[in-house]
């Protein structure tokens, strides 16, 4: 097994740029994802229908970890890895900074931007840090160099919510925007200054007769998916239908994924037989994980929603300054009262709040006791929705060390998990965090009472510890099985995963806004999540035999 040189720091000096970089480029990403759904949905926002937001979020974080797949290859084959890591994070500065200006024209060429920038910067940065790990010295140190990587993401994601919710509170929309804007251009800046420290890890790998050349590739793949996505778009028409998926954007992003997974196959089919195992192990990992991103990417739409609506968010005076200001600007006239769903035989089976004069009152209190409105006048300041994004990151931060402290106790006995299993047993970890969500759409009744916070709080920390089990081991996985000429290519298959984990978590979401049982979207992740789990298990040992083979690791 290979050991560090004691003559040498414990982990390469280009993680802490990598982590500087990659932490200033999510506190922008996951700022504006934190007020996304929000911004969408909200009168001074865009104002749209929640149904319709829900394919907005779930086709915009589809592309953005679908682009890695076309970012990863020009990496690979052409421009090297630092140049299309700056080329991705100025296209998402870019983007951010176009959310600035209101309006659905400057929304939409703002996610255009911030798709493809992202696509060119993020397979690129992980396959750096994977790189710079391939050093004998500091190989057996990979599993963890990916978990610390992983914690500077999540300390930009946990800061990025509190400045949103200040700067959008007292300012506007387009100020918290502009921050993320701001803290894409940072981490550019730390990147371009130490940009040395990785430079011996930026090496093109010599392509094999067997790789498809890149002129061919967008000739037959990316042409390919452009055509299928438009066809997907357009066929439900043609077809005399409304919808073959769900929506349009189902139709053509499914669609659009279809020349793209042939490409993949194409490579396992094509490969040398001594990479066609590992390939196989990844490409079924990459299959199952789809539910975990599915299940995760759901913290933007279906949890910010519960906890917009269904949540308690009354705080104290200490925490004022990120909180909502709610007041009542005029009587209210709305009856809110108890109203009975039947089943076919005639019994009860649950209740749901209604109005018998409709009236103007704040969403928030629709399921709130009327002896807790607060009078004409006055306000009720309520902990603001995006704050709870901050819950998982700041989990990350917490339960980081704690992971790799366990890691290391159980290494030491010699019972460390292999890389596939820690991915198996974060698939099993997710699906207990939605059964929380089942209690507590329980506990408030289908959301005819207020929920305490605990509930999302508990289940954000269940999800967490899955988390930290799958996703930095998921990276890891990539860059001990691929081929290295491949190790690029195959973030991107990775990332593909995640996109149609993300398409699906917007189709989930629209399900249950148009469902009357808020317990629907949490049974289907809990069923997805539990499936999933079992199809690795199954492999378990096959595949942790492979990985030994491979890398001479678990």
């Amino acid at each position: 097994m290979n050991t560090p040189n004691p003559t040498r720091p414990a982990h390469p000096k280009g993680l802490y740029l990598l982590f500087l970089t990659e932490m200033w480029e999510r506190f922008g990403y996951y700022l504006m994802i934190g007020i996304l759904f929000l911004y969408m949905t909200k009168a001074d926002g865009l104002g749209l229908e929640k149904g319709n937001a829900n394919d907005i979020y779930g086709t915009y974080l589809a592309l953005v970890y679908l682009t890695p797949f076309l970012g990863g290859l020009l990496a690979d084959r052409a421009f090297g890895y630092r140049k299309t890591i700056i080329l991705g994070g100025t296209l998402m500065a870019a983007g951010y900074l176009t959310l600035v200006i209101p309006g659905e024209n400057a929304f939409f060429t703002a996610l255009f931007l911030i798709i493809i920038g992202n696509g060119f910067f993020k397979p690129n940065i992980s396959t750096l840090l994977g790189n710079l790990y391939n050093d004998p010295a500091y190989v057996a140190l990979k599993d963890r160099g990916y978990n610390i990587f992983y914690m500077g993401i999540n300390v930009g994601a946990f800061v990025c919510n509190f400045v949103a919710a200040y700067l959008r509170q007292n300012y506007g929309w387009g100020w918290a925007f502009g921050a993320a804007g701001v803290g894409m251009l940072i981490g550019l800046v730390i990147f371009i200054v130490g940009q040395k420290q990785v430079k011996e890890a930026d090496v093109l790998k010599p392509t094999q007769p067997e790789d498809m050349p890149l002129a061919r590739i967008f000739s037959t793949i990316i042409l390919p998916a452009l055509a299928a996505a438009l066809l997907g778009y357009f066929a439900s028409g043609l077809l005399g239908m409304k919808y073959l998926l769900g929506s349009k954007t189902n139709d053509a992003f499914l669609f659009a994924c279809v020349p793209i997974i042939y490409f993949f196959a194409r490579i396992y089919y094509k490969a040398p037989v001594k990479d066609k195992r590992p390939l196989g192990v990844l490409f079924y990992v990459f299959g199952v994980v789809v539910i975990f991103w599915m299940i995760f990417h759901q913290n933007g739409n279906v949890l910010t929603t519960w906890a917009e609506e269904y949540t308690h968010r009354e705080v104290p005076t200490a925490i004022e300054a990120t909180a909502t200001q709610l007041k009542l600007v005029e009587e209210v006239e709305a009856q809110i009262q108890l109203v009975p769903k039947k089943d076919e035989e005639g019994r009860v089976v649950m209740y749901k709040w209604d109005t018998v004069k409709v009236g103007r009152y704040p969403v928030y209190l629709k399921n709130l006791s009327r002896e807790e409105w607060p009078a004409q006048g006055e306000s009720l300041k309520l902990v603001s929705t995006e704050i709870f994004q901050s819950i998982n990151p700041g989990f990350v931060i917490l339960l980081t060390p704690l992971v790799i402290a366990f890691f290391n106790f159980l290494a030491m006995r010699g019972m460390e998990p292999s890389t596939p299993a820690k991915i198996a047993w974060g698939l099993l970890i997710t699906g207990l965090s939605t059964l929380v969500m089942i209690l507590a759409v329980a506990a408030s009744d289908n959301g005819v009472e207020k929920a305490s916070a605990w509930w999302l709080i508990t289940s954000y920390g269940v999800v967490t510890i899955g988390e930290l089990f799958l996703s930095p081991m998921g990276l890891s996985l990539v860059s001990k099985l691929s081929p290295r000429r491949l190790t690029s290519l195959m973030m991107g298959g990775w990332f593909l995963a995640v996109a149609i984990g993300n398409k699906l978590s917007g189709v989930v979401g629209h399900i249950g806004a148009n469902s009357d049982d808020k317990s629907v979207v949490f049974w289907i992740n809990f069923s997805g999540a539990m499936f999933s789990a079992l199809l690795l298990f199954i492999m378990l040992k096959h595949f942790t035999r492979i990985t030994k083979e491979t890398t001479g690791r678990l």
